[in-house]
């Protein structure tokens, strides 16, 4: 063996601000709740101030969405929509580096993660959308499809810009204007993004960001000027949400928790299926929703596969996420890093085996060491409840059928994942698994053209490809 040197990326590079502030039609100004203060994960020293938006703040930013949709954005013919869409992507690929050192400092994620996935992924889908702009005619959407109007966003901290992408782009290429909450502990890149609206010239009003707590989401899904919410986190909070818009007329769309099951056969590529479980639940920390958080395993192959995997785990490197060289970045807060602690005492506790990689943890920040449970049963907390964290279960199966129980046996729906070199059984695994995206021999795979959603708790609608464009867009039954 032997160890790797140190390749720090410059921290300089993020032009890190000591002080944000809301954007709010095309300006940037204070806002009138308490200021917050980010931390960086990896230290637990701050990083910035954010001046965060109050009730008023967030009336005059639905107000500006609402008179820039009304004037100029829906108005305007989708090939101009398109061009600022376009240079949108095309800024967000000049300042890639950039945000992507931001996005690790403020989230606490490996830094090739966010410079290989996160910041491509989020170009890619402005382009993508911004190709959808002047085409919705041919969508097979009606034969024009108009937009909604407002759309109030919410996002979460795991993919801070990637999630924003997802949210703002189909509301843009379509002719709805956005006002966006960034989560709580990871507003940074989404107000860097704020900078990129003007570099691009955007019209006032078309995008507004307003950082702040619960509260300030609250505010912004249950605003009478919102004419659509789009929602991306817990299945706690989707809830709520959902039971504050019922019996509106305000569409509503929610991508929210997973425990997904990633199977494998006693057929399958042994070796590339370890790749993928470790993608699958060990990317990102964890912080995933659609995270194969659950492995199942054919019993005659579990030892192997076990053996292989453990392998593997301890030769992940646990660290600085500014360090080229790290796979496993930090938790992104406190409050994350107790709750993982928490169910993985439990799991213990209900008679779980326990295996966490001997690797060094750092002393400071918020870490946790790659862990794997065996002899999981179905009715332990770490088989039901959703970690969001780098903690996997294993359980094993005999038959077809029992995976398929197995695997359907959790209130979530978002994913799963299937390995075997039998495309019949593939097709017939996929039919029956209700998941809303099933990755064959591989995990973790995103398409801008493809996609992406849940059933049961893990809420409803889609986000990217042509389905992505229609829940931005009014049906035969609006008015």
């Amino acid at each position: 063996m032997f160890d790797y040197a140190p390749a720090p990326e410059n921290p300089d590079i993020a032009r890190v601000k000591q002080h944000y502030q809301p954007f709010i039609n095309g300006e940037f100004t204070d806002g009138g709740g308490e200021p917050l203060k980010t931390l960086n994960p990896a230290t637990g020293e701050v990083l910035a101030e954010v001046s965060t938006v109050s009730s008023s703040d967030v009336d005059n930013a639905v107000s500006a969405a609402r008179e820039a949709f009304e004037r100029v954005w829906s108005p305007m013919p989708g090939t101009e929509r398109a061009k600022y869409v376009f240079r949108l992507a095309r800024l967000i690929q000049e300042r890639a580096r950039e945000l992507a050192v931001l996005e690790s400092l403020d989230n606490g994620k490996p830094i090739k993660e966010s410079r290989d996935t996160d910041i491509p992924t989020a170009a890619a889908h402005f382009f993508y959308h911004a190709g959808w702009a002047d085409k919705l005619g041919y969508a097979g959407l009606g034969r024009d499809p108009k937009p909604l109007g407002v759309a109030g966003q919410v996002i979460p901290w795991n993919f801070p810009l990637l999630m924003l992408a997802w949210k703002i782009a189909p509301a843009l290429a379509t002719g709805n204007t956005v006002v966006l909450k960034p989560a709580e502990t990871t507003p940074l890149t989404a107000l860097v993004f704020a900078e990129i609206c003007q570099q691009a010239e955007l019209p006032p009003g078309v995008v507004n960001i307003v950082p702040g707590g619960g509260d300030v989401g609250q505010t912004l899904v249950s605003h009478p000027g919102v004419d659509k919410v789009a929602f991306t986190g817990s299945t706690e909070v989707g809830k709520q949400i959902q039971r504050q818009l019922a019996g509106s007329r305000t569409r509503l769309t929610l991508e929210l928790g997973g425990k997904a099951a990633n199977i494998v056969f006693d057929d399958a590529a042994i070796d590339q299926a370890i790749e993928g479980i470790v993608n699958g639940i060990f990317f990102n920390q964890g912080h995933v929703c659609c995270a194969g958080s659950r492995l199942l395993v054919r019993e005659s192959v579990v030892d192997e596969v076990l053996t292989k995997l453990r392998a593997r785990v301890e030769t992940l490197r646990i660290g600085d996420p500014l360090d080229k060289n790290t796979d496993i970045g930090a938790i992104n807060s406190a409050e994350q890093l107790a709750k993982i602690r928490e169910l993985v005492a439990s799991g213990e506790g209900e008679g779980a085996s326990r295996w966490t990689s001997p690797c060094p943890v750092p002393e400071r920040g918020f870490f946790f060491a790659p862990t794997v449970f065996s002899d999981v049963e179905s009715s332990m907390r770490i088989a039901r409840e959703e970690i969001f964290g780098p903690v996997l279960s294993v359980q094993t199966f005999r038959t077809l059928d029992e995976a398929v129980t197995m695997a359907n046996t959790t209130p979530y729906g978002l994913s799963a994942g299937v390995w075997t070199e039998k495309g019949s059984r593939i097709l017939w695994l996929t039919s029956r698994l209700r998941a809303g995206v099933v990755w064959a021999n591989t995990f973790n795979r995103f398409d801008p053209a493809a996609p992406f959603g849940g059933y049961k708790e893990s809420g409803f609608g889609r986000e990217g490809g042509r389905s992505g464009l229609a829940a931005y867009l009014q049906g035969d039954d609006d008015d």
